[in-house]
């Protein structure tokens, strides 16, 4: 029971109950509760924090589980910016020095390295380093990648152009000519066997009977099939791309139209005696870009280093051409 105040009155020479206004009875109500509830808070932050509910139990274990998942993810990708720079070191020291590319450019492997933080993002989020770090070596191994694959496709055109240019180059003998006993004269300056006057021979005279088989030195399209009275005779000029072209003269028949494509290997006429011409034989130039060169450095691929030492001496020591 609450115990009642009184005051004196000097007016009334008596003692007056006081009577407390709503304002003070609830002021007195707010001091007493309010203790109570700032403790019940304090304990309610108290037991959120400190105390682990079941689900937030799961969900730390969750978390967990996710950061080592991440970290074996982290690993994964290290081991593949390892491979992918061992690759890279194979790419430059290994199949550009093969197929006499030139270095890949720098900048195009380092695409989408500058610019604005596109990490900025993670700052917020909780365990926001974790996911930075990933997002970076992910990004890092995606762009060497990238560029890798850009390398290797130019390097794969690259050798399908040299599978082009080999293939086209003018690198047998025109006429079977194993036992190296029929050619007559060389590239050079040589005795004119008509006007007997000292001339550049722009070729190889191969003698043969007439009617001998006559070769497409290398892959190409006939660009000429023309009979002359004099000078070349029946010839045939191929074009065999990259700068090269071939022609093969005094010939008795053609076997290829203009316009035909050949492999090297291909029949494509017959030795003759025509136009300007001693004697049955094959007359057979070597043009590059233009300019007419030396046929016997071409015969690479089907002599042996003992057979081709003695083409070189024979036409060497011939002195007078058929043509």
């Amino acid at each position: 029971m609450t115990k009642s105040k009184f005051r004196y009155n000097p007016k009334t020479l008596s003692y007056e109950k006081l009577e407390r206004s709503t304002g003070e009875r609830l002021l007195r109500t707010v001091i007493f509760v309010a203790p109570t509830v700032v403790l019940s808070l304090l304990f309610g932050f108290f037991f959120a924090y400190r105390i682990e509910s079941p689900k937030e139990k799961a969900l730390q274990r969750e978390l967990q589980s996710l950061k080592t998942e991440f970290s074996k993810v982290e690993e994964r990708l290290a081991l593949i910016n390892r491979v992918t720079e061992v690759i890279k070191k194979r790419d430059e020291d290994l199949y550009r020095t093969a197929l006499g590319a030139n270095e890949f450019p720098e900048e195009l492997r380092l695409m989408g390295v500058g610019g604005s933080d596109p990490y900025e993002h993670y700052s917020s989020l909780e365990n926001g380093d974790l996911l930075k770090s990933t997002a970076q070596k992910l990004d890092e191994v995606e762009r060497k990648l990238h560029a890798q694959s850009l390398s290797f496709k130019e390097l794969v055109q690259l050798a399908k152009t040299r599978e082009r240019r080999l293939a086209s180059l003018p690198a047998i003998q025109p006429v079977n000519n194993k036992e190296l006993k029929r050619m007559v004269s060389g590239y050079g300056w040589r005795i004119d066997p008509v006007y007997g006057t000292r001339r550049m021979h722009w070729g190889l005279d191969f003698t043969a009977d007439t009617g001998t088989d006559v070769y497409s030195t290398g892959d190409g399209i006939v660009e000429k099939v023309e009979l002359n009275s004099w000078g070349y005779g029946r010839e045939i000029v191929i074009n065999h791309g990259f700068g090269y072209k071939t022609r093969y003269a005094h010939l008795s028949s053609f076997l290829v139209d203009q316009g035909d494509t050949v492999k090297r290997g291909d029949l494509i006429g017959l030795v003759g005696n025509s136009g300007k011409s001693t004697g049955p034989h094959l007359h057979y130039e070597v043009e590059k870009d233009g300019h007419k060169v030396n046929p016997i450095n071409f015969f690479h691929s089907d002599l042996s280093p003992e057979q081709y030492e003695k083409i070189v001496e024979m036409s060497k020591n011939a002195l007078k051409s058929m043509d």
